[in-house]
Order: C-alpha cells, then sequence, then structure tokens
C-alpha cells in the first residue's frame, strides 16, 4: 500500500528537538519512501525567517509574504490566505540523499476572528474542548489557530487523490491538524497520535522532587489497581497541554516512541490496544578502528591543551541543559569513579556540551579564554554562563575542587571545533570525534521517551549510559537477547523503591530520591569501571559489537517492524469499527 503522509510539527523546517531528529531519519529511510508516496511537513510559521530557512533547504514555491506564487496551485492557496486572512508560505525542503518533502507553514497571527472563534466553538462541539480556558496562552493559540488553514491548504495541494492520506500529528503541537481532519471526515483521511513524550506525565515527574524514582514506581502501583492519573494526582484539566493529548482517543491510532510512553499513555487513560509501539531510530555508520582512535586521540588532545594531561577515559554528555537530563547524576557517579580510577593510576575527563544560548562568537569565545580560561573556567553572565548552564557549571567546579583523577569541563557553545570553542581545541577536531572518540556517552535521565542522543556513541563502540526510564531500553532488549556484552550500561533509578500504593509512592521526595540515587550512582561507577576495555584489542572488539548491534536499531528497522504496521492497524481499526 503507498501513503501520504502528513507531518503536523512545530519542526517542518527548523530542527527545535527530538522531533526533527525523528523526521530526519525518518524521511529519509529508503524503507520509508518505498511506501510513501509523498511527505508534507505542516505546522506554524512561527517566526518570519522560517521561509528562509525553507529557501536554504530547498525551495519556496508560494509566499503571500514574499510574493512568490510559482505553485501550480497558487490560486487555490491565495484563496486559502484570503478566507482565514493568513499568510501560507509552501515549498519543497530537500533532505539528506535528495528527498524531498512538501513544507506547508501557515502565519495565523491576523486570522480572520470569526474563523477563529467558530473552529473553536467546533471544538467544543464535536470533542469538548474548551479553549476560553487556554486563549491567553500563546502556545496554545498558535496551533488552534493556523490548524483549519493548514488543512484547508493541505486540500489544495492534494486535491481528489485516492487515500489513504495519514495525519500524523506529532505531539500536542499536531494535534489541532488532526482534530480538523477528524471534524471534516472525509473518508480518504486517517489520523494517529506520534507521542514523543506524554506533557502531563513530563510535568508531573520534572516538577516533584522525587522525580522519576516518585513517579515511575507511583504510576507502576496504580495502573496495577486500575488506575489514572487524576486518581493519583489530581485534576490535569488546567493544562492545555493534557487537554490536547487527551483528544487523542478520537485518533484512528496512537503511536508511543517507548514503553514507558506505552505505560504513560495507558495511565492517561487510553486502552493498550490502541497503542503501538514505534520505537526511534539510532544512526549506524562503520568506522576503522584507526578513524576512532584518530578521534579518540583528538579529544585526548584537547584534555592535555586544556588540563595539562592526557586522559585514560574520556567521557562525555551531549544533551540540552534541561532538568530532564539529570546531569548530577552524572557528577554521582563520576565521584565514585573518581576513585576507582585513583587507585588504579589512571585519569579521565568528563566533556560537557550544553547551552541555553545562542551560539558565542569567536571574538567572545577569544576573549573568554584568553582572560579566564574558558572553557575550564567560567564567569555568570553573558556572553559565558546564562540561565541553567549556571547551576550545572556550579555543581561541576564543586565535583572538581574535590576530585582527584577525573575533571569535568563545561563547553557551554553551539559547535565543537576550533572556530566555535578556541584554540586550543585541535585545529582538525570536528563535532563527529566526540561521538567517534568517546569512551562513555552519559544519559541518566528522569524522563526520556526515548533517548537517541545518549546512543549516538553507540555505533562507533562507545559505552553508552541511559537510565531506566530511557524508551529506547525497551528497543535494546528485543535487539540484544542474542547479544553478548553489549556496550550498554543502564542505569536503574527506580528500582528497589517498592511501596503498597500509588498514594504511598507519592512520598518519594527529595531526601528519599537523593538516597536512592547515591546507592544506584555507585554500582553504576562499578559497572563502569569494569565494563571500560582494557586494552586496543578489546577496545576494537567493543567498536565492532556497537555498529552490529546499531545496525539493527535504524529507521529501516523502524520502518519495517513497527512504523508501517503501526499504520495498517490504525486504518484496519477504524474499518472494523466501521463494520461493528
Amino acid at each position: 500500500m503507498s501513503y501520504t503522509v502528513i507531518h503536523a510539527t512545530h519542526e517542518a523546517v527548523r530542527k527545535a528537538g527530538g522531533i526533527g531528529t525523528v523526521l530526519d531519519g525518518l524521511l529519509t529511510s529508503p524503507v520509508y519512501q518505498k511506501s510513501v508516496r509523498r511527505s508534507f511537513l505542516v505546522g506554524p510559521l512561527s517566526r518570519p525567517e522560517d521561509e528562509d530557512l525553507l529557501a536554504e533547504s530547498g525551495e519556496v514555491l508560494f509566499s503571500t509574504i514574499s510574493g512568490v506564487q510559482n505553485a501550480d496551485c497558487a490560486d487555490a492557496l491565495n484563496r486559502v490566505a484570503e478566507r482565514y486572512n493568513v499568510n501560507i508560505v509552501y515549498g519543497i525542503r530537500r533532505f539528506t540523499g535528495g528527498y524531498e518533502a512538501d513544507v506547508l507553514l501557515v502565519d495565523a497571527e491576523d486570522i480572520n476572528p470569526r474563523k477563529s472563534r467558530n473552529f473553536k466553538y467546533n471544538l467544543y462541539r464535536h470533542f469538548g474542548l474548551t479553549s476560553d480556558r487556554y486563549d491567553t496562552i500563546a502556545d496554545y493559540a498558535l496551533y488552534i489557530d493556523s490548524a483549519e488553514a493548514i488543512y484547508d491548504a493541505v486540500i489544495a495541494l492534494i486535491g481528489k487523490a485516492p487515500g489513504p492520506h495519514i495525519v500524523l500529528a506529532h505531539e500536542y503541537m499536531g494535534m489541532p491538524v488532526a482534530l480538523k481532519a477528524i471534524a471534516e471526515n472525509d473518508p480518504r483521511f486517517w489520523t494517529i497520535f506520534y507521542a514523543h513524550e506524554v506533557s502531563t506525565m513530563r510535568g508531573i515527574t520534572e516538577g516533584n522532587p522525587g522525580h522519576d524514582v516518585m513517579f515511575y514506581n507511583a504510576m507502576s502501583q496504580a495502573l496495577a489497581q486500575g488506575e489514572v492519573v487524576e486518581d493519583v494526582f489530581g485534576d490535569q484539566s488546567d493544562y492545555y497541554r493534557h487537554a490536547l493529548v487527551q483528544l487523542a482517543s478520537y485518533c484512528d491510532g496512537i503511536f508511543a516512541v517507548g514503553d514507558s510512553t506505552l505505560d504513560e499513555l495507558r495511565f492517561m487513560g487510553f486502552e493498550a490496544q490502541a497503542i503501538d509501539l514505534v520505537y526511534n531510530g539510532i544512526p549506524s555508520v562503520q568506522i576503522s578502528y584507526a578513524e576512532k582512535l584518530q578521534s579518540r586521540t583528538r579529544l585526548r588532545d584537547y584534555a592535555q591543551n586544556l588540563l595539562g594531561y592526557e586522559p585514560d577515559v574520556v567521557m562525555t554528555h551531549v544533551t540540552r541543559p534541561v532538568i530532564s537530563k539529570g546531569l548530577w547524576r552524572d557528577l554521582l557517579v563520576l565521584t565514585h569513579l573518581d576513585k576507582l580510577l585513583g587507585d588504579k593510576g589512571q585519569t579521565g575527563v568528563f566533556f560537557v556540551l550544553t547551552t541555553a544560548a545562542e551560539q558565542r562568537s569567536s571574538q567572545d569565545v577569544e576573549r573568554m579564554e584568553s582572560e579566564y580560561g574558558w572553557p575550564v573556567e567560567h564567569r555568570i553572565g553573558l556572553p559565558d554562563l546564562v540561565s541553567n548552564e549556571v547551576e550545572i557549571w556550579q555543581d561541576m567546579e564543586a565535583f572538581n575542587r574535590k576530585s582527584v583523577a577525573i575533571q569535568a569541563v563545561l563547553v557551554n557553545q553551539f559547535g565543537w571545533d576550533r572556530a566555535s570553542c578556541g584554540k586550543r581545541m585541535p585545529q582538525d577536531m570536528a563535532f563527529a570525534d566526540l561521538r567517534r572518540g568517546t569512551d562513555v556517552e552519559f544519559g541518566q535521565s528522569i524522563y526520556e521517551p526515548f533517548g537517541i542522543a545518549v546512543l549516538e556513541p553507540l555505533t562507533f563502540g562507545g559505552l553508552c549510559v541511559p537510565s531506566s526510564v530511557c524508551g529506547c531500553c525497551g528497543f535494546l532488549d528485543r535487539v540484544t537477547r542474542e547479544l553478548t556484552g553489549p556496550p550498554v550500561l543502564v542505569a536503574d533509578y527506580t528500582a528497589d523503591v517498592a511501596l503498597e500504593n500509588a498514594a504511598s509512592d507519592r512520598v518519594i521526595g527529595e531526601y528519599e530520591r537523593r538516597i536512592q540515587e547515591g546507592k544506584v550512582a555507585e554500582k553504576v561507577a562499578w559497572d563502569i569501571a569494569d565494563a571500560l576495555p582494557s586494552s586496543d584489542r578489546e577496545r576494537e572488539v567493543r567498536l565492532h559489537s556497537g555498529y552490529k548491534l546499531a545496525a539493527q536499531m535504524g529507521w529501516d528497522r523502524v520502518c519495517e517492524a513497527f512504523f508501517f504496521p503501526g499504520i495498517e492497524r490504525a486504518i484496519s481499526r477504524r474499518q472494523t469499527q466501521r463494520n461493528v
């Protein structure tokens, strides 16, 4: 069967997070391309420069902003723009390998008020969505106000083409487009909610001092007792994202990117049979052992230039500076690993690449480097530390003062090359070296629906350390059953905290969580110390086993085993319901 797939997403032209990475992997898979006759990336035009980004990555064919009118259906798109009083940008985005997807963006800031009111009324009439509760939230308005114009513009572009046309609502942001498609009841369209997370559960996990230790134990107990989130954590309806995600029950199917996400959706009250596991894929790139050693040497040389020693162990964490990533846990593990390495007469370095600001200029980097030794030392305030970077560095600085064998280095910058990171970085360093050359990549998140980033060094033989709540662990379990000694070490911070019921699990606060983290971190440190390759030969074996494992977790496998079977089940599900 051949599909039209309409990806409703806020990352249609710009990669802002995990969904953009998913789209890059999914749309460039030959298996995906074989079964999809046409792909659309649709969403709000949230920034004026989005049209320029589309031009850079492909071609703008129509724009009511710049006046481009090269699309065959320009007249129809103009009518949609006039009807809703919106701006429309349409064009083609080209992906790696030459694959092309249609891109449709709508700027609804000046939308016809009558159209907006009518749509919100119909959302209430069809689905019970009370938009008046969320009207003052700009993020809610962004996706609601653009949805109808997006749908009508897609209709103008596909014309009378036969289905199946699959609307994939990527997260709560895509739900308004899906709801419009459901309300129109065009039999050519099917809708699927693509859960890259469950916003309600993320909010509870991040906002509670017990974090994942509390939440996942409470959820497990609640599910066993047939309870849903409101039974344990109270009414969630004030949260607009919760309200939108709840309406996924009207979709023909639901995709969950990980096993924890599937359970979280069940905790929302969705029936398990309506949810399909559709894991994310990870990259698999085969390199020679000489190439790996070259990258590792560059990282060790950089440490030598910064710290005055060449480390025996290179450890990294490439991430966003947000609470969900659990960066403090890395330092807890390193506190124990510091002693273990020190007892062996070995040294290590821990590079954290994360930033909460725009890219620092080369001039600012040069000045910080010369004045106070950035990135080994930092100062609060631009062009250096801002927002969450401050607390991250303070924790790292406290660790460095006490450590004997390991030093932590915060590189709060976009990019990993000399132009971005200063003169002490080797001339030929590139971002690829950070993934190829690391010995250990951390990812001990408190909330992580899948976790592509933590597994990126896997194909190069790096030891990956995700937490047990990472959705990738379920995928790993499926493909490692016949492998021995895979280069992945799962840190389980939620185990052995069993209490009598979900309500009692809620009493797990910061104190209880820190006690648990301390116990688990020590175990993880010992496990890492045992798993580190002790020779070049062992490191080379790890390179081959890592690639072998990663090759079984790529996007082609995801499309064949999960993505398209999930679409087929969604189509069959609605047909079965109609027959009943």
